[in-house]
């Protein structure tokens, strides 16, 4: 994306948080920004490479953007770095170090929370980072609050010499709302200073700087003691009052307009003397936060009398139809009105909609492919990809983490029972996330003599986010060209024989299924790799659409089992066969304006029901303009 003009300084603009974070870090003079595209997080970094005057990169995976980060700020940078939650896990290596040396310029991580599971595979909650790491936290509640706490997470790290968590959540991230923005302001930068003794962590120096965290941690409590971001908001109705963080904050609000509450958007490290003095201004304590009792557990701690997770559930967000009846059965009161009226009433049938893959995927083949193997286990990755677990294919058998296909694969290759001695063990995963860390899995199945066949899916993009660059694409963040892997050379670099790895369009079925029965019958590592791009990004042409002659469907339904969406069951009935068994017919039709032309529902069709629409007959729809 090209640099545009941001908009001028005292401007009341529509954002979200994550754009509300980017326009701040242009402003608090960044001049270096790195992430891996995950949901929440992603539109931080893609809306930060707009602005001009800094540099902008995906990084291959959150360490790395993270290891990119800090080194800026050990050149006396200000730098900045996104990522969703469970890429803390992956970054965490250096974060724990990095608390040690400490920063020279500004250091600012945000940290979006999935809270609610809306695309995640866990719920955890990056408050913990900061009490782990022994580095600040803070919470913004919307928009505005993401833009001032940007802004304030850089001064805090500069003047304690941390980094800083700015804990997201997907709600922040998301919603949208008014922020009043200023200008970017340039800052200095000193350069790099060889200090070995605080840049080397060694054993020895790291034990000398272990007293100086714990220094600067007392020093950052007390900061929080007195800090602008943490206040009390005076009630008239003192039944109750409130601790809350970010979002939390404005459910209470919403639910209690008349309740004391202090609010933390300095939340680590906390501080006890104002939670100790706000306690006294209430009958009863209640701290509401998303997810973990974190606050909960340090204010008890204090022997500070506090209810939390008591009371309120330990997943999901703490909405108003969740606090209302929780605060009601605290004090012995019936439920409200509105409340008691909505828990009468039954939830709306609504149609399932399954997720599934587009039109014309080029994984759609990969897992029809699969689901005609027999006496196989397919360890699958994070990615578009994943949905191969679901229907029609059911043709993927466990998925936990990032690049973790590789590794459970060699498991399940060399942990297998005496039963299983003929089982074939086939592993998937996309371009980015072999890069992101699929690699090293690779590597150790080489190196281990794993009986793994891999399917290396190059769509190139990162599909599930939104189609970003990664090295596999040849694109950088700003779309302008960049040096391109070729998978082919670094699987073979990785020790995999030459006649073992093959490249295959995943349209071509045939092809497609021999490749996979040759090589899972060869005891021995072996990669296929499929070469053909994501359907939503520029790289990819349409071809002419199909569309099925009624007259000469028979209702077989081997189009049906490719899992395209553009392919709709126009009835169903049930024959019995000259054989005495019963099967079931399902009659298709095909959406032709979603159709690409892939032909991979043509492959199947058992009766050549399935032709190209010709361009004369496709049906032509008159808008009228007012």
């Amino acid at each position: 994306m090209a640099a545009v003009l941001p908009a001028s300084a005292h401007s009341r603009l529509l954002m979200s948080g994550n754009d509300a974070v980017a326009r701040a870090v242009w402003e608090a003079g960044v001049r270096v920004a790195a992430a891996y595209p995950g949901t929440p997080a992603t539109e931080m970094l893609e809306v930060i490479s707009t602005y001009p005057d800094l540099y902008a990169e995906w990084s291959v995976n959150e360490k790395v953007s993270l290891e990119v980060a800090f080194g800026a700020a050990m050149a006396g940078s200000r730098a900045f770095c996104a990522m969703k939650h469970v890429g803390m896990n992956v970054a965490s290596d250096a974060l724990m170090t990095m608390t040690l040396t400490g920063v020279a310029g500004g250091l600012v991580i945000a940290i979006a929370d999935d809270v609610g599971l809306s695309s995640s595979q866990n719920e955890q909650d990056s408050r913990y980072w900061g009490r782990f790491a022994h580095v600040p936290v803070l919470e913004p509640s919307d928009s505005q609050e993401a833009y001032e706490f940007t802004l304030a997470a850089f001064e805090l790290s500069e003047r304690f010499q941390v980094p800083v968590i700015l804990r997201m959540t997907t709600r922040i991230c998301h919603v949208k709302g008014l922020v009043t923005v200023g200008e970017r302001r340039e800052q200095s930068v000193a350069g790099f200073t060889k200090d070995v003794a605080r840049w080397v962590m060694v054993p020895g120096a790291a034990g000398r700087r272990l007293p100086l965290m714990f220094e600067r941690e007392n020093k950052l409590r007390a900061e929080a003691e007195g800090s602008r971001l943490n206040f009390v908001e005076t009630g008239s109705d003192r039944r109750v009052g409130f601790i809350a963080s970010g979002p939390a904050y404005m459910h209470v609000r919403e639910s209690f307009p008349d309740a004391p509450v202090l609010k933390l958007g300095f939340s680590c490290p906390v501080p006890y003397d104002l939670v100790r003095a706000f306690s006294t201004q209430c009958d009863q304590l209640v701290v509401v936060e998303e997810v973990e009792p974190l606050i909960e557990t340090e204010v008890k701690a204090q022997g500070i009398a506090v209810s939390g997770k008591d009371i309120l559930p330990r997943s999901g967000e703490l909405s108003p139809h969740v606090l209302k009846p929780a605060i009601a059965r605290l004090l012995g009161e019936p439920l409200p009105d509105g409340v008691a009226a909505t828990s009468r009433i039954a939830p709306m049938q609504v149609f399932p909609r399954p997720p599934t893959m587009c039109v014309a995927c080029p994984h759609l083949g990969v897992y029809y492919t699969l689901a005609q193997l027999r006496n196989v286990t397919i360890s699958g990755d994070i990615g578009c990809y994943t949905l191969g677990f679901g229907q029609p294919w059911n043709a993927l058998d466990a998925c936990i983490s990032m690049g973790a296909s590789m590794g459970m694969a060699l498991g399940l290759d060399k942990g297998r029972a005496d039963s299983e001695k003929d089982k074939k063990i086939v592993a998937v995963i996309g371009d980015s996330t072999f890069l992101h860390m699929g690699m090293q899995g690779l590597l150790d199945i080489v190196y281990n003599r794993g009986n793994v066949t891999v399917l290396l899916l190059d769509n190139r993009a990162v599909g599930m986010t939104g189609g970003q660059s990664n090295p596999g694409t040849g694109r950088d963040i700003h779309g302008e060209e960049a040096p391109r892997v070729d998978f082919v050379k670094l699987v073979k670099a990785l020790g995999v024989r030459d006649e073992r790895v093959h490249e295959v369009d995943p349209y071509e079925l045939p092809t497609l299924f021999k490749t996979l029965r040759q090589e899972t019958k060869i005891a021995e590592p072996s990669v296929i790799i499929t070469n053909q791009p994501c359907v939503l990004v520029e790289h990819f042409h349409a071809r002419k659409p199909f569309w099925v002659i009624d007259d000469k469907c028979t209702g077989c339904g081997n189009c049906v089992d490719v899992g395209c969406p553009a392919i709709h069951v126009t009835r169903r009935d049930k024959v019995i066969k000259p054989s005495g068994k019963e099967v079931t017919r399902s009659f298709v039709r095909i959406e032709s304006p979603a159709c690409t032309g892939c032909g991979l529902c043509l492959q199947p069709c058992a009766p050549d029901a399935i032709v190209p629409v010709e361009t004369l007959s496709m049906p032509i729809h008159v808008v009228k303009m007012s």
